[in-house]
């Protein structure tokens, strides 16, 4: 294994220093590296989409991509993406059953001959560092939030995140909360930015008929007001409310001449219900919708003429902001977080101040009375910014560079 100054600022930022071997200079008859993925469940969220990129890199370099979890929606395409599910109750807080993981990821560690352990959350991260400690395999992994700290033990239970060597920040911010919370020295951290799809989130790569058949769905086929598109889970911390507020103030500015879709689930927390009755407390009934959740993103932004994200605590990075951009949609984000890296205000979107509903009014006003080349303008600059800096592609090259590096050796084939 490496030692832990062979981690550091030149995989900065998504881009390596390290280049792949040619696949003709692989040594022959040597087996795969395989990589186990630790993940509570395989629902939908950032943890779980990258936890799919990932499988998908490592499959197609050449390598065995293994994932323990206790399964979930994302379960058939980690599959088809030639990963392996192992199950086990890797969603469960409980000691007794974190112990129980530990075991059963030390036994599919020396029966798989597993080379690399990446975990992706904490209590899944407990099991496998015990496990990792008693076998000598490499531990590894990605802090993908800012984790909560309101007293001493959920500190040291959220410490599991900072213990693998290296620890992958997914953002500029997160690399620096590292830092702050746990002294961790620089070289033991990596910053290797999530990113978009560009060949799913691309504007030419989605037909009218998509974008047809999505507005039909959301009854706004034949409604020619400008659309203001929030996706996002229903949960409070990402500011629905601040954005139904927005609304409303809004709607006093130019009448009801757009229309703000929420889109997502609320997780059957009932937070769907409070919102409801937020927008008709407000009186703003005929310009916010909720249209539950979406199983094609690209074409909702095609659809969109601004794309908002409200949150109101930090985003680790923010994917949302990340694929509007790519589908060349200006985009508004609260000022914090992973949002000030991926958007350069003033060009390619606006920064707001968190929870101030009267600027993200007046913003939004400032984004639909644009000139409607003018916001191409900024849509198209959004996008070469993203194709630039942060793509999936990126992101799954360095962090097979970090395998490599962890493991002491190379893939046997190119992504």
């Amino acid at each position: 294994m490496s030692s832990d100054a062979a981690f550091g600022a030149e995989a900065t930022g998504g881009r390596s220093s390290l280049s792949y071997s040619d696949a003709s200079e692989t040594a022959k008859g040597r087996k795969p590296l395989t990589v186990l993925q630790v993940v509570p469940r395989l629902d939908t969220g950032g943890v779980e989409r990258t936890t799919l990129e990932i499988t998908e890199a490592i499959s197609t370099a050449g390598g065995r991509a293994l994932v323990a979890t206790a399964g979930g929606q994302l379960e058939f395409r980690i599959q088809r993406a030639g990963g392996e599910i192992f199950h086990m109750n890797a969603d469960s807080k409980n000691p007794l059953t974190m112990w129980q993981n530990a075991r059963l990821m030390r036994r599919l560690i020396r029966e798989e001959s597993v080379d690399i352990v990446h975990a992706r959350s904490r209590a899944p991260a407990w099991s496998a560092y015990w496990a990792t400690r008693s076998s000598g395999t490499p531990f590894m992994t990605t802090f993908h939030g800012t984790y909560n700290e309101e007293f001493g033990l959920k500190k040291l239970y959220n410490s599991i995140m900072a213990r693998g060597r290296p620890v992958i920040a997914n953002s500029e911010f997160i690399r620096k909360l590292i830092i702050e919370r746990y002294r961790l020295p620089q070289e033991q951290i990596v910053t290797i930015p999530r990113g978009a799809d560009i060949g799913v989130f691309s504007e030419e790569s989605v037909g009218n008929q998509r974008a047809i058949k999505l507005a039909e769905s959301w009854g706004l086929i034949e409604d020619p007001r400008a659309i203001v598109l929030m996706p996002g889970r229903l949960t409070r911390w990402k500011g629905a409310e601040s954005m139904i507020d927005a609304a409303a103030q809004l709607k006093e500015m130019r009448g009801p001449d757009f229309a703000v879709l929420l889109v997502g689930d609320d997780d059957d927390s009932g937070f769907r219900e409070t919102l409801q009755k937020r927008i008709d407390a407000a009186g703003a009934g005929d310009v916010v919708y909720l249209t539950g959740a979406c199983q094609d993103m690209a074409a909702a932004y095609k659809l969109s003429s601004v794309v908002v994200s409200a949150s109101i605590e930090p985003e680790a990075f923010g994917r949302v902001i990340v694929e509007a951009q790519a589908m060349s949609r200006p985009v508004i984000a609260t000022s914090h977080g992973g949002a000030r890296e991926t958007v350069a205000h003033g060009e390619s979107g606006w920064l707001y101040p968190p929870g101030d509903s009267e600027v993200l009014a007046a913003t939004i006003h400032q984004a639909l009375e644009m000139d409607p080349s003018a916001r191409a303008h900024m849509g198209l600059a959004g996008r070469a910014r993203i194709h630039t800096s942060y793509t999936v592609s990126a992101m799954q090259r360095a962090t097979l560079d970090v395998y490599e590096q962890v493991a002491g050796r190379t893939f046997q084939a190119l992504i």
